[in-house]
């Protein structure tokens, strides 16, 4: 028996070890592949309803005509949910769930004593995949801006 040989191990004893251990591993990876896909959805919903509702609430501060126009607000917001993969067109309103935007003049003064607009939205997201008493079915991100009105 040569010194480089282990009389323990039979030889060819480890084969298969890897595809046991891999399997055991699979489940994890796609746990983990799932969990970030998901997150991936929600933070583009969060950074899409964002953006929708500060460029609004840019409209809506150009004048007090505009400032209580939950219409033009909700079409603003629907505008930058279109790029959305799991939001489609298939919602083109704004007064009930998935989306809803409203649009408040003059409820409050801003610091210098002048009027201002508030717009805000609610947006309840799709989940991809829910995972029992992780990640429940669906998500509510809810985002307000509030500019001053000009003139």
């Amino acid at each position: 028996m040569s010194k480089f040989q282990r009389p323990w191990r039979l030889p060819g004893s480890r084969k298969g070890t890897s595809l046991i251990e891999f399997s055991f591993l699979v489940p994890w990876y796609i746990f983990l592949f799932v969990g970030a896909w998901d997150f991936g959805f929600y933070s583009y919903s969060l950074i899409a309803l964002q953006d929708g509702t500060r460029t609004a609430a840019v409209n809506a501060s150009q004048n007090s005509t505009l400032a209580a126009d939950s219409t033009t607000a909700c079409t603003y917001v629907l505008a930058a949910l279109q790029g959305l993969p799991n939001f489609g067109s298939a919602v083109t309103t704004c007064t009930a769930a998935p989306l809803t935007v409203t649009a408040t003049y003059g409820a409050t003064a801003g610091p210098d004593g002048g009027p201002q607009v508030t717009v805000t939205s609610t947006l309840v997201t799709p989940q991809l995949f829910a995972v029992p008493g992780l990640a429940p079915g669906q998500t509510t991100i809810s985002r307000t801006v509030t500019m001053r009105v000009r003139g």
